[in-house]
Parts: C-alpha cells; structure tokens; sequence
C-alpha cells in the first residue's frame, strides 16, 4: 500500500453527475491531483455502484491514478448504481454511446488536457474496446484486463458453438439481481423510490436475449470488435490471466489490431494482477499502466514500445490443486506475435499418443456420462479456494484419453493447441470436448486447457449444418491458449468426451461419436527451450496501491461449500452447488449495510440429457440504520430442457422494509435451434 504522502501530487474527490445529450446524468467519482496545469483523464465505466460494490477495489486504484498525475474517474453505466435512466442489455448501442459522450465531456472540462484513456476488467475492459472501436478523438490509449473481442465464442454465452450453462445461466440470474438493486438515498435523495420502481419495470432478464440468438448472427456481432479490428486507433495494452476464460483475446488483439499493441499474460484468475489474489504471483501493475498512459497520454518517451510485443508467465508444472496461493513458473518475452519460436508439433492419436485397443483402422467410441465436467472447476475463477480444477483421473476415466510414452525432454507450449479428429456421428446433433493434461509420473492429472466444437457448427458459427448420422467428417477445433512446461518423464493426455456439464449444456442424443485414430492428432504450439537465451529478463515492479477502504466484513453465522458435488446413488441425479463468493455481508464507512448471498445449482441424470437443470437463488439487502432505510432484491432463475425447447423461469421480488413494493413473474419457451 502507499500512503497519499508519498504520491507526487495531492489529491481531491469529487461525486458529480455527467449530462447527457438525452437529459439522462451519469453518477460520477472523480479524483484529481492538485495542480493548475491540465491532466489527462482516465475512464472506468461500469453498471457495478460506484459507491458501494466496486467502492473497495476502486479507493485501491483512482487514487493513486490521481497521485500521479492523473484525473480518474469512475463512472456508473446507465440505469445502475445512482445514475439516472433505465437498464439495457449488455453492452447495447446506447451503453457504448454514452460512453463516447462521457469520454468527450472529460477532455472538454478545463482541468483536463484534451487526452483521455479508458480501462477496465471484465465489462469495463469489453466497454473500453468497444468504445475505442467507435473512435471517439480524444481517446488516445486503453488498458483492457481480462476483456474479450468476440462477445459470441469467448464470452460468457457460447463456448466453440456449444451453450454454456454454467455462466450463460448464473451470470444472467446475477445480473437480475444486481440491476434490480435499488438507487442509494445517501447520494440521490428522496427521489430514489421513484428511479427504482421505473428501473424495475424496465428490466428483462439477459438470458431471453441470449438463448434466442444460438449462433452468430447480428445480436452478437454487435460490440465484438474481431468484427472490425481495423476500427480501433487508440493504443491498446491488453492484459489476461491462464486461468482466465478470455485470455485468448491477448493474443488476437495482438495478431490483428493495426493500431499500437502490447500484452501481458500472468497466471491470474479474473481479478486486476497487483490485488494479489491466487494465483499469483501479483505484479505492480499500477506502474506497468502508468507507463502506458504516460506514454501516451502525455507523450513520455519512456521505452514502453520497445517491450516484446508479449510477456507471458510460462506456467510450471504442479500438482492438480483448487487454489494456488503463487503459481510456480517464470516470466518469458516474445518481440514478436505469431512468435518465430513457437511451431506447431503433432502427435498422432494411433502412434504418438494411444489409447488402449485403438489401431490405425478401427474407431473408437466416445460415450460419456452426462456429469463428466463436475470437476470441470470455476468458468470465472475470481481467487476463491475452490476455483481451480482438482485432479482429472474421475473425469479422464469418463472419457477416452490417448497418452503419450513418458517425455524424454521437456516440453514448452505457448498458445493455442488444435485437435484434428476424423469423427462419425451417431446423431444430427453432438458435441466433442477435448482436454489437454500433464500426467506425473505418480498417475495424477492435472488439467492444462480444453475445447469445445458443437458438431452442428463445425462449417462456421454463424449456421447450424446438422450431421449425416453414420458418416465420417474431419473436423478441428482449437483448445483455449495456454503457456505450460511438460517436464521430462510426465506425459501429455488427450481426453475426449460427448458431455461436459455444467459448462457445457447437453445435446438431446446421448450417443455420442466416434473418433478414428489413425486419421486424428493433436497439434501443440511449442515454444524453443532456448527461445529466450540472450534476452533481457522479463521483469515487473512490485504491487503498489493506494490506501483501501475501511469496509467490515462480518463472519457469517454458517459457512457454505464454495463448491459442493452431490450424488444420489438412488436416482442417479448428480447435482453441483456453488457459492459464488463474492462479497457476503459488508458495512462500509459512509454506514451502508451490504447483504449478499447466493446459491447456484445444476443437476443431471447420468443417462439422460434432457434431466439437465440449472437454478440460482440471490438476496441483495440494502440497509442504512441511520436513514430508517432498508431495501431487500429476491430473485430465482432457473432453465430446464426438452428435446426441443428450453423452458426459461426467472422471479423477482423487492421489498422495502418488509414490504413488497414489486413483484414480477417472467416465462419464455425458447426454441434449440442450435443447442
């Protein structure tokens, strides 16, 4: 931490509201340095309150931002926290618009020098690219952390055309719940009651949107900036973590944007890299941005574009584990993406790599139970104890998996592996996960990336072509990328399963595929093991943040399993329960009392896809005792399936003081066009 003393300016906080063009205001908090010269302004813009849920992790930055030298500033998106106007969708048009204007309000007030800089994590970092791709002239730089480009593959929707259940459902019943939180009186006065009801009339569940568009139309290419990368001008400094969803997103902004690029790829999970959160190890990343803008924004030769293009924590190997506090391994640099050090080896699922029985003419079948994935871990792994993947053998033993003969040398891969499979379908519709794991020599596995094709996209996302059942195609599809150094004397596994739930919502057939070995690899990007001899050390400054918030956090009367896996030997029912973690109950200093629990949860029948259910329960209360003010958001959603529909069910309750003020039912029958 660094006290405010040591900053090289003073600094100011203001709470103001921005106009915009339609009338509507955005509640803003704004810190400055204390001079009279014009600064640059830094944006963070975000629909998560400002002055409450963020509020913690936002006094560890804008501060110290303003410290040197800048103006920060952080912005509530429309219709959430004590900004004015209604809820939308997910990064809709008139999001990203008035994220423009706000960007132009900044570089026109006259304490700012004209330049602004975006950034943010996970929907700001999306919002910062998407705003960028519109261009707006005074913005000069952004630094996007843990982001993505293509809101349809690499997002919380749909993974390689398949539906992701485990965040297309929990992140959608979140969302309810979080834009149903009413406005906070502290800061809006009186008028709260009023801007809350009309918000809650306004809301739609995202996940009526997002299951009724299954495949890659207009909906989705909305705000994917891979649509266009040409659009961006603005500098890009692109961050992600390995044990992050969007990590592949660093590499394609860095293969194809035409405007400046670097990237960082640490061991993180979806957290900002100096919060020290596992797994680590934590960077100062603080001082890493301020070089981007101070080069950038304010014209400071400082070397930042001579760094290699990307600096990746290349992951050692370790045993499968849940959480690791530090992720052993070492910091590598590439001048260069593609890197000329990085080629592509192939492993032959009938020679290099082999499973028991196979040869060159005979197929293998790939039936899997319908909870092969349980040990799946989190899709957005946030720092908890149960995030990781444990040990793969109970998943490897409900798929096929080809081994390879013990290593005779280490092995360094960086980037995305490939899998080339000649496939017979039993089915118009399937699907085919592949995991990639490191086998130690004492059998354990641990799990290092994995992929997912929907057979029925295989000729393009944005169609659905169904199978001939009994022919043979070959079809490929890329794992999620990776840095990771298989040692001497482990092996490479190849598993491939029909199921993978919950991340990965079932297919109606159960039948699953079969794979011929003999025309099928696996394509790994391997780097030289010299590839860094006489280079410079890839280093970073140690974590430097300002001073936190004093926010209390009370120890909850029961503790619930982050993650509990549940099977009934009866029925044949396997159900996972989730605690997603991210808060409980808080009292912060201006008196707000935060209450937050939730319980997600997804069941399936071993045998039957269509058994598969997801359901999540959340309680939001807001209380200021000293106010006599006291609000509580009840939500439950849930999906079920049949062969042909899926059945969407989401409820919302608000009450203030006891008392019900709103209550609303939604109801949709939504056609699997494609999952």
């Amino acid at each position: 931490m660094q006290h405010p003393s040591q900053y090289p300016y003073g600094t100011t906080r203001e709470d103001l509201r921005i106009p915009l063009s339609d009338g509507v205001e955005l509640y803003a908090r704004i810190w400055r340095p204390v001079t009279e010269e014009p600064v640059p302004a830094l944006l963070e813009y975000l629909p998560y309150r400002l002055t409450d849920w963020t509020a913690p992790r936002d006094a560890q930055r804008h501060p110290w931002y303003a410290g040197h030298g800048y103006a920060s500033v952080r912005v509530d998106v429309r219709g959430h926290g004590n900004s004015g106007g209604l809820p939308g969708d997910e990064y809709s048009a008139q999001e990203l618009a008035d994220g423009v204007e706000v960007v132009e309000w900044l570089a026109a007030q006259p304490w700012c020098s004209g330049k602004v800089g975006m950034f943010g994590i996970s929907w700001g970092g999306f919002n910062s690219l998407q705003i960028a791709a519109l261009a707006p002239e005074p913005l000069k730089a952004v630094v996007t952390v843990c982001s993505t480009d293509d809101r349809y593959d690499n997002d919380v929707h749909y993974m390689g055309g398949s539906l992701l259940a485990v965040d297309m459902h929990a992140w959608s019943a979140t969302m309810l719940a979080f834009a149903a939180r009413p406005p906070d009186p502290k800061y809006v006065g009186d008028d709260w009651r009023r801007m809350w009801l009309e918000r809650l009339a306004a809301l739609e569940p995202f996940v009526h949107p997002w299951l009724t568009h299954q495949v890659r139309d207009d909906y989705w290419r909305h705000g994917s900036v891979c649509e266009d990368y040409g659009a961006v001008r603005a500098a890009v400094l692109a961050v992600g973590g390995w044990a992050d969803p969007y990590r592949d997103t660093v590499l394609r902004l860095l293969e194809h944007l035409d405007a400046p690029v670097r990237g960082i790829i640490g061991p993180w999970s979806h957290q900002y890299p100096d919060r020290g959160l596992p797994p680590g190890p934590a960077i100062g990343f603080l001082q890493e941005t301020l070089r981007w803008w101070d080069h950038w924004l304010k014209g400071v030769d400082n070397g930042v574009m001579s760094e290699p293009a990307l600096r990746s924590w290349m992951n050692e190997s370790v045993p499968p584990a849940t959480v690791y506090a530090n992720r052993p391994g070492r910091w590598v640099g590439d001048e260069t993406w593609p890197s000329p050090d990085v080629r592509e080896v192939g492993y032959g699922l009938d020679d290099t790599l082999r499973t028991a029985g196979t040869s060159a003419d005979r197929y293998v079948e790939v039936r899997s139970p319908q909870h092969t994935g349980l040990d799946a871990g989190r899709f957005f792994p946030f720092g908890n104890a149960a995030d990781l993947p444990p040990d793969q053998r109970e998943e490897d033993g409900r798929s096929v998996c080809f081994d390879s003969q013990p290593l005779p040398e280490p092995v360094e891969v960086l980037g995305r592996a490939s899998v080339r499979l000649r496939v017979r379908g039993r089915a118009r519709r399937g699907q085919v996960i592949a995991r990639l794991c490191d086998v130690a020599p004492d059998g354990s596995s641990t799990l290092v990336t994995r992929g997912v094709l929907n057979l029925s996209s295989r000729q393009g996302r944005d169609r659905v072509v169904e199978w001939t059942p009994g022919e043979a195609e070959d079809v490929s599809f890329e794992l999620v990328s990776i840095a990771h150094a298989f040692p001497a004397g482990h092996r490479l596994r190849l598993s491939l399963s029909s199921a993978y739930w919950p991340w990965i919502w079932p297919q109606p057939d159960p039948t699953g595929f079969e794979v011929d070995p003999g025309h099928s690899r696996l394509v790994l990007p391997v780097r030289h093991l010299a590839a860094d001899a006489g280079s410079p050390p890839v280093t970073f400054e140690p974590p430097e943040q300002s001073e936190g918030l004093d926010v209390t956090h009370p120890e909850p009367l029961t503790a619930r399993p982050e993650r509990l896996v549940l099977r009934d030997v009866a029925t044949g029912e396997h159900r996972l329960e989730v605690d997603p973690g991210y808060g409980g109950t808080r009292i912060y200093p201006d008196g707000l009392v935060y209450d937050e629990h939730a319980l997600e949860s997804y069941r399936v029948l071993a045998d039957s896809p269509l058994s598969a259910a997801t359901r999540s329960d959340w309680t939001v209360r807001l209380q200021r005792p000293d106010l006599g003010w006291d609000t509580t958001v009840r939500t439950r959603s849930e999906i079920t399936c049949d062969a042909h529909h899926f059945t969407v069910h989401n409820h919302l309750t608000a009450l203030e003081g006891g008392d019900v003020v709103f209550e609303r039912d939604w109801q949709r029958r939504i056609p699997r066009t494609a999952s």
